[in-house]
């Protein structure tokens, strides 16, 4: 197995909405905010090569929606997929699979585009096959009224018109051999069943975070953002990753950090608190 770190660029958002019930003079201290209480985050995105398969976890952000929608989060430093593939060596069309976390816009927005005509949305990866689950799938097309306007039509309906959407079977707390040396957890708290892949890789176990635990800076129990559907649940999800991830010294791969990949979690006598960041080369 390979892994190759993708990067899409950064936006803000603001950082009470990232931090919860924690207080600003605290999540401060590490994660500093504007002006305008706006944080920067990273869209940061993984390849993996696997026996033949070439699987990008999540897509960013895209350049699809309207000025006036990027105007709202202060896009910077924006690169396309096409171009932090090419940095490796590959292009859109060598993707044969796309394994979407969970259908928010910064997630999902990069796996639609507009054709060369630009009268209708289509697949990025024309060869590749896109993986959602089939609870969260109905999450994101039936939405709740809280969380409706992270899930955006174009972004997900042209998957399932194309053909290329499939199903990951949802009904277990982790699902193994999804690939080889490709696991997934499943998770409720932020939004219904997020999937979380777990790599075996170079002898370690590397977790793709999300947005169960989006930054470094969100390594502690209560660091639950207030855009979760149900934080009680992420709270009790975070306790039980831990309870395994500690021990064995699994490494987070960061999507949201503006800083940092990867990071560790140690146990403390106040709890599970971050125990080291790192790049993905370091492994």
């Amino acid at each position: 197995m390979n892994l190759y770190t993708i990067e899409t660029g950064f936006f803000k958002l603001d950082g009470g909405a990232m931090f919860g019930v924690v207080p600003k003079s605290l999540w401060s201290r590490t994660t500093p905010a504007d002006e305008n209480n706006l944080c920067t985050w990273a869209m940061r995105c993984l390849l993996v090569e696997t026996e033949g398969r070439l699987i990008l976890i999540d897509t960013g952000i895209g350049n699809k929606q309207s000025e006036k929608f990027f105007s709202h989060y202060y896009l910077q430093d924006t690169v396309t997929i096409q171009q932090s593939l090419a940095k490796h060596g590959f292009g859109l069309d060598d993707i044969t699979d796309v394994f979407l976390t969970h259908l928010h816009f910064d997630h999902v927005g990069g796996a639609v585009q507009y054709n060369a005509s630009k009268d209708r949305l289509e697949p990025v990866f024309k060869n590749a096959t896109y993986w959602s689950n089939e609870k969260h799938w109905k999450w994101a097309t039936e939405p709740n009224p809280r969380e409706k306007a992270s899930f955006l039509k174009e972004n997900i309906m042209p998957i399932q018109e194309s053909g290329q959407l499939k199903f990951v079977d949802d009904t277990e707390w982790l699902k193994k051999d999804i690939f080889p040396g490709f696991d997934a957890l499943f998770v409720n708290g932020h939004t219904e069943k997020q999937m979380l892949p777990l790599l075996h890789y170079k002898g370690h176990k590397v977790l793709f975070s999300a947005d169960l635990i989006p930054s470094a800076n969100h390594a502690p129990l209560p660091y639950v953002m207030g855009y979760d559907m149900r934080p009680l649940d992420t709270l009790a999800e975070k306790t039980k990753l831990y309870e395994t991830a500690i021990p064995e010294n699994w490494k987070l791969f960061l999507e949201h950090d503006a800083v940092n990949e990867l990071c560790t979690i140690k146990q403390t006598d106040r709890g599970p608190r971050l125990g080291g960041t790192l790049k993905l080369s370091d492994l």
